[in-house]
This record gives structure tokens, sequence and C-alpha cells, in this order.
């Protein structure tokens, strides 16, 4: 190695240790707070224990099951390595070890599948725990996130690939990784912040969000955006876009290929959507009945006077749709007939399972919840970033620590993972109260048991047209728990299963490559799986059968294509806003 590189090295290791130790120091106040009780974790220490206790004592009921669990890890494992050795067998489909030298090399692929039995001899021992049970849910999550913590693919001198990276680099690549590890920290102040994403490779309103429109309407919670048309003339409803406030509302208009905005610009559609406010401490006391009341149905109003007409359609997407439903349910309470169909993506309205997410919310944890926000009057967004990384830990955790820290490179460039980096804050009121009365409670799918604005609201009397879209492998909003809509809303309802996942499942434009498909089917059995049985798979986007659904339900004629901003409404400012853009 090249003398003045070593010297090079040497200093910039020096100055990353320095940089390590102020970070160090800056975190140390942190850890105090959390052990006084202010600092807020979404992980709990004292479920997780007494779950693994309530575990212990099912599991010493049943030492048959126990010694069976111990003989088959270790035949298992042996026979993981002999197999190393002896060759044969196939490579495992886990992304974790697709790299071709986990098989070349006799000693990875040993560690690789010894690891791989423990994994697969551990889920099928905890499987024998109580079903529907909390410790059981626990026990599993956390015992999982253990197990895919220890893989080998996540230490330098177990993995071949990044062993490898390391002798070619000449020790740069571990260099390069410890100073991705710092920055990493020190965004974090003192969290370790894995970074997921180019923070400079997209601009909002110069590479993503670049549809042409105007907010025509403001208020303390949201802007609204009408897109000028792409065509000549429009379909005579206009259709409201109602995104989540967990993330900035571009997910609908990321790149020109896969902006849903543009795709239904395209079929003729005049489309408003609202961009949400990143709270602060001023919005504290911001409800969910708010967000009602100045988001959709403001709305609604702003519409109406911006192109005369009285009747829309509109889409609600995650939260948002959650949002949709409930407001869907208050006009149907009111006899307001303003809303012609509905759209709900990702969009769970019972909640009797909520998969893995149900590891971190329970009443004991709303509390704590409710000391922590007290102060500040929001939740970081950083919370729900890690707990939903954590469910999908593989993919959103450890293949970004390889990446980053021991293979010593950067996250390309990809749209998506920056939307999902560019997260907001929760209120406060809002929060809680969606917490404790949709998410524990399950009451929005209860009759009377939720009231918005002093109405009593049953999603039962939601008369409306309605498609349903979940995704397959949604660890968000599970598609098992989304199916029971179908049998819940008093309309006719339109359930349509995407492949994939929460966000790539819905984002996933018509093209040639046709990534994935979706499922149909015209009648609704009372079980999810039973109706997946006899569904219908189709090559390529769900856009289209939604489009043409949506289609089929305006047979108005159309009218001339509504410029923003041209009508009563004057335009605030240019889309994309600037509610948008705010950290």
């Amino acid at each position: 190695m090249d003398p003045e590189k070593v010297v090079a090295q040497t200093g910039e290791w020096l100055d990353l240790i320095a940089r390590t130790q102020a970070v160090a120091r800056q975190g140390q106040g942190k850890m105090v707070a959390k052990a006084a009780g202010s600092e807020f974790s979404i992980v709990d220490a004292k479920s997780v224990t007494e779950a693994y206790l309530a575990a212990l004592g099912e599991m010493m009921r049943q030492p048959q099951a126990a010694a069976e669990y111990m003989q088959r890890v270790w035949t298992d494992w042996a026979a993981a390595w002999q197999a190393a050795w002896s060759g044969g067998g196939e490579a495992p489909k886990d992304k974790r070890f697709r790299d071709k030298l986990w098989e070349e090399d006799q000693v990875a692929r040993g560690l690789r599948d010894a690891h791989l039995a423990v994994e697969r001899a551990t889920e099928d021992f905890l499987a024998r725990l109580p079903e529907g049970s909390k410790d059981s849910l626990r026990v599993k999550f956390y015992t999982r996130q253990f197990l895919s913590a220890l893989s080998p693919s996540n230490f330098l001198m177990l993995n071949p690939a990044a062993r490898q990276r390391f002798i070619e680099t000449e020790g740069e690549s571990l260099l390069a990784g410890f100073r991705n590890l710092v920055e990493d920290l020190e965004r974090g102040d003192g969290r370790l912040d894995i970074n997921t994403n180019d923070p400079s490779a997209f601009e909002v309103g110069t590479d993503l969000a670049t549809t042409p429109g105007k907010v025509i309407y403001q208020n303390e919670l949201m802007q609204l955006i009408q897109y000028a048309p792409l065509t000549e003339t429009q379909k005579k409803r206009p259709l409201l876009f109602v995104p989540p406030w967990i993330n900035k509302y571009y997910i609908f208009d990321l790149k020109p290929e896969n902006s849903l905005v543009r795709y239904m610009l395209e079929r003729g559609h005049t489309i408003f959507l609202i961009s949400w406010v990143n709270p602060t401490g001023a919005h504290a006391a911001m409800s969910f009945e708010d967000y009602m009341k100045l988001g959709p149905l403001a709305a609604l109003d702003v519409m109406e006077k911006a192109t005369g007409e009285k009747v829309f359609d509109i889409l609600g997407f995650c939260i948002g749709g959650i949002l949709v439903t409930a407001t869907l349910a208050l006009l149907a309470a009111r006899g307001d007939r303003r809303i012609a169909t509905a759209t709900t993506l990702a969009t769970m309205v019972d909640f009797t399972d909520v998969g893995e997410i149900g590891v971190f919310i329970d009443r004991d944890r709303l509390e704590v919840l409710r000391g922590h926000m007290k102060e500040k009057g929001y939740l970081e967004n950083h919370h729900l970033q890690d707990m939903f990384s954590m469910i999908r830990e593989n993919d959103l955790v450890w293949s970004f620590h390889v990446m980053n820290y021991l293979m010593g490179r950067k996250p390309p460039a990809f749209d998506l993972l920056f939307w999902n980096a560019d997260s907001t804050r929760l209120p406060a009121a809002m929060l809680l109260w969606y917490l404790e009365k949709i998410y524990i409670e399950n009451g929005l799918r209860k009759p009377g048991h939720l009231s918005l604005d002093g109405t009593p609201i049953d999603i039962s009397k939601i008369d409306v047209p309605f498609f349903v879209l979940a995704t397959k492998e949604d660890h968000i909003a599970p598609w098992t728990s989304i199916y029971p809509t179908t049998g819940l809303l008093g309309g006719a309802v339109k359930f349509v299963l995407g492949a994939s996942g929460h966000i790539a499942g819905v984002i996933n434009p018509p093209n040639e490559r046709k990534k994935y498909g979706y499922w149909v089917r015209d009648d609704y059995p009372a079980d999810a799986e039973d109706w997946l049985k006899g569904a219908e798979y189709h090559p390529g986007s769900w856009w289209p059968e939604w489009g043409a659904w949506i289609d089929a339900q305006d047979t108005a004629p159309p009218v001339p294509a509504r410029q923003p901003g041209k009508g009563k409404l004057k335009a605030i400012e240019n889309a994309p806003g600037s509610y948008v853009r705010a950290k």
C-alpha cells in the first residue's frame, strides 16, 4: 500500500474517532432522559420482558417440545455444515445471501445454512405459543429481530462479499463504512439514523412532484392543489386525492413515469389533492376531527367553488383512506350525497388483526406516549420510521447496514426511499385519539362507537360504490385485515389485491416490465384466503383496472378542461406548494 495513502487514512481514522466521541457525549444526555422516563422508545423493555416470562412458563409446560427443538437445532445445524463441505443442494432464495460467494466459499456456506436452520427451527418451535396472544406476538417478533441481527451477513469477517471488498479496496471500504456510520450518528444526534437513500438525488418540485398545478386554497392543516389538465376535455366529476399525513403527498406524484396524479389527468380527470402541513407544537391540539373538517370537508367546499360541481369522487391512501372512510360515514349520517365514488388504498377499517404493528401499541404504551408528547405537542417522525423498519428488518435495516457500513457504499438514488425518508411529525391530540379509538378499540367498524363533529357514525351506512385496494406483502396494513371491508360497507365494493407491499404495490404504473400483477374476483366469501384461492391473477398494473372502474361510474358528458386559478378561486402559488417543503 502507498505510504502516503496509509498516512491519509490514519488521519481520517483519528478524525472519525474524535467525531464519534463527540456524538457519544451528545447522546449521554438522551440516555439519561430515557432512563428517567422522559424519552420515548418504540421498544418497551417491560412488556418485552413480561412476554418472555409468559412464554417461558408456557414452554415449561411442554418439556418434550423444548427437547425436540434443541435436538432439531443440533441435527439441522450439523447437517448444514456437512452439506457445505460435501456440496449439493440449492442456494436459498434469501436476499441476504444472494452474492455468489456465499455458495463458493465453503465456510460462508456452512455459516449461512446453519444460521437459516436455526431460524427455521426457532420459528417452528415458537409456533406452539398460544395464537392471538400479544405476548406470543412479541416473543415471536423480538426473537426474529435477535436472530436477524445475528445473521452472518451482518459481520465483516463472516460476510465473504464484504471481506473480498475490504481486500480489493485495501481497507478503504472499512474506512468508508466507518465514515458512513459517523455521519449517520451525527445526523441522528447520537441516535443511529441509518441512511436509506441519497438525500441529494432529488429535489421536490424539480425532480419529484413536478406535475403542473396551482395551490388554490390553504388553511392551518392543508394546502389544496388543483392540477393543470392534460386533455382538452375532462370528466364532469372532479376527483380528490387524500394522502396520508405520516409522509408527504408526493407519493402520488413522484416522477412523471410513476405519477398516479399524471396518469389520472391523462385519462381526463380533474384532480385536486390535499398537501398536509408538517405539524409543529402549534398543532398539538389538532384532532382527527380537525383533519376531517379542515381536510376533505373543506376541500369539497373549495372544489365546488372552483368548478361549480356538487358531486365528487374521492381517494384515500393508508391513514388518509381511514379519514376518507370516516368522512363518508359522517356524510351518510347527515344525508350528504356529495361523494359519488370512493377509493381506498392499503387502508384498514377493521383492526381486529393489525399484524406485527400490534407489538408496539397497547394502553400502557399509549400513556407513555402521552407523557412524551406533553411538552413538545407532537411525535417525532423517526419513531414511526423505526417501527415500520423493524417490521421488515432485513430489507429496511440490515441490508443498509451491510451496504453502508460493511461494503462502504452509499445508498442508490431511489424515489420511493427518498419519499419514505421525508416523513412528518404527528400532532398529539390526533395521534392519541386515533390510537385509542380506532386502533385499540377498533371503533371504526362498530356502529355508533365513534362520534365526529357531534354525529355518531356507522360505516355500514356508506352506500356509494367503493374500490378497495390491498397489497399482498403489506407489512403495515395486512391484506387479510383490509379484506373485511367488503362485508362492512353498505354499498357495492370492488376489491383488488395487488402484488408487492404497502408502497411498491400501490405505486405500480403500467409499463412494459409488468413487475407486479394483481388479483380480482367478483364475489366475496367470508374468509380472505378463500377469496384468493378463487381469484384471477392479472399481470401488470392495477391502475387501468381502477381507471376503467371509476370511468364507468361517471357517464355524464365531458366538460371543457378546467384550468386551476381561472375560476372563482385565484392561485396562491404554484404546485407543489410550500407545505410539502417544510422539514
